[in-house]
């Protein structure tokens, strides 16, 4: 509200007239007519608006109510609480056009209570408005710095309820898991990533992971025959199909992905609908036509192993479905590690930063050597024998256990630098397999995958020798933020690098 303004040399301003009994007499300021109340009424108009805890609306309420009541002083002191008498929209409309009550600060009304005086001399009244407007500044600065202290805390609330969210696997139990307790939103990225052809293909042209599931289900029938089937994650079906011809009597085929409407239309031109039920959803979101299963496949492996947490939901499903005696395939895998020796590399991705077109941009070092290279690692630059720093038993392996800290050892065949080390896994269909037991690597020394291998490059190189040892520790974790993407930390001597895979 704007604050009365008077004049030396300017006409009088009306506050009021005295009608009846009122207590607003017409006088020539707001400071005059306070004066008045409380020398003629005894009534202190600032005492009533505290009394009642009146705001700007209110007080305008109030004094269009006294106005249009003729309300006098022992009526007013009299009041003693809710409801007021003037609490009707009504008491709105001024009583008086442009009156200067209504157009008086309320803060500033109470602040000014005992202010005698409303004729000052020019220089008075410059300084008063003066002290006035310097006053206002101070209050809209105190206002502004509330404010963006109120949206700091805004902010700050927001990230404490993303992290509550994103972070509540620290609390989650182990037959759930981070994963499991995604909202499906928060999960349709990775879904949609796998509703697009090209990433099938790939799959279904890798050789070495699509012959080592069907040789393994072709070459056991006995494992299969009249065994109920579940597929976790079928994409394009491929696994039920190899598990309906080697002999199950039913397999039930999951995947969330859009692929799911193309394995319809495969499984049908096979003939294969008699045999395999398809169903769209997460495998923690729906439920299953059948009580328990005999068999749980599935291709959940990711880079490095553990990459995207499809384990979980294979966990998941292993617990709530699996019967007794019944077993997850793949059983076994592990993860190994090695030295290697890339000098072309290491400088291709670590010291080219040192000078780009002639400037030091070696700061950069800080941001791309964390991030983990999935690649193919040229067999010839291994420098050790590998080592292996975990060990999975897919039909006893609890949740916990996918994050986990190893102490290992990688015995040096040259003597040379130490770049990087490279990480691979292999995998195992072994249980109840007798003499057919298959299995396929994912590292340097063999056939290339899909899954590549994944480079641990280091900012410095280190040097070896043949036939030393090179102790290291190696810590694996969930990205609490997103629990599909994980966190690798590899100590090597008094060197530590915590390395991301998203």
């Amino acid at each position: 509200m704007a604050a009365t303004k008077t004049h030396p040399g300017v006409e009088e301003k009306w506050i009021g007239k005295e009608i009846g009994g009122t207590i607003l007499k017409a006088l020539s300021c707001v400071a005059d007519t306070l004066h008045h109340c409380s020398a003629e009424h005894q009534i202190n108009l600032v005492d009533v608006i505290r009394k009642h805890s009146l705001d700007d609306y209110g007080y305008i309420k109030m004094i269009n109510f006294i106005r249009a009541t003729k309300c006098s002083a022992s009526r007013l002191m009299g009041l003693s609480g809710a409801p007021l008498p003037w609490e009707s929209e009504d008491f709105l409309r001024p009583v008086l056009q442009d009156d200067p009550l209504l157009q008086t600060d309320l803060e500033e009304l109470c602040d000014s209570e005992g202010s005698t005086s409303c004729s000052p001399s020019a220089s008075e009244s410059h300084d008063a408005l003066q002290r006035r407007a310097q006053a206002a500044e101070g209050r809209a600065r105190q206002s502004e710095e509330a404010l963006a202290r109120a949206m700091d805390d805004l902010h700050k609330l927001k990230l404490l309820a993303q992290g509550l969210v994103l972070n509540a696997g620290t609390s989650r139990s182990s037959t759930m898991g981070a994963v499991a307790e995604l909202r499906e939103d928060e999960d349709e990225a990775y879904f949609s990533s796998y509703g697009h052809y090209s990433i099938h293909e790939e799959m279904l042209k890798d050789k070495v992971r699509t012959e080592s599931y069907r040789d393994f289900m072709y070459s056991n029938p006995e494992v299969f025959k009249d065994k109920v089937v579940l597929d976790v994650g079928c994409g394009t079906g491929i696994l039920s199909m190899f598990a309906a011809r080697a002999g199950a009597k039913q397999v039930i085929a999951v995947d969330q992905s859009e692929i799911l409407y193309q394995a319809m239309d495969i499984i049908r031109a096979n003939h294969l609908e008699d045999k395999i039920t398809l169903i769209k959803g997460r495998i923690e979101d729906i439920k299953l036509p059948v009580e328990k299963v005999d068999i749980i496949i599935s291709e959940w492996m990711g880079y490095f192993l553990l990459f995207e947490s499809m384990f979980d939901s294979v966990l998941y499903a292993r617990d709530l479905y699996l019967a007794a005696g019944g077993s997850v395939y793949p059983d076994l895998c592990n993860i190994s590690l090695a030295a290697v020796r890339d000098a072309q590399k290491h400088r291709d991705r670590v010291v080219f930063w040192d000078d780009v077109y002639g400037f030091n941009m070696a700061c950069m070092k800080k941001a791309v050597v964390p991030e983990a290279v999935v690649e193919v690692v040229n067999a010839e630059t291994l420098i050790s024998q590998p080592t292996v720093v975990k060990t999975i038993d897919c039909n006893s392996v609890i949740l916990s256990d996918l994050e986990f800290v190893s102490d290992f050892c990688l015995k040096m065949t040259k003597t040379t630098e130490c770049t990087g080390i490279v990480g691979y896994f292999d995998i195992f269909f072994d249980k109840g397999c007798s003499n057919n037991k298959v299995m396929f690597s994912t590292g340097p020394q063999v056939t290339k995958t899909h899954w590549k291998q994944t480079l641990f490059l280091l900012e410095t190189p280190m040097d070896v020798r043949a036939g030393e040892e090179l102790s290291g520790t190696i810590t694996v974790r969930k990205n609490k933020k997103d629990p599909r993407s994980l966190f690798v930390t590899l100590k090597l001597g008094d060197r530590k690098q915590t390395y991301s895979l998203q």
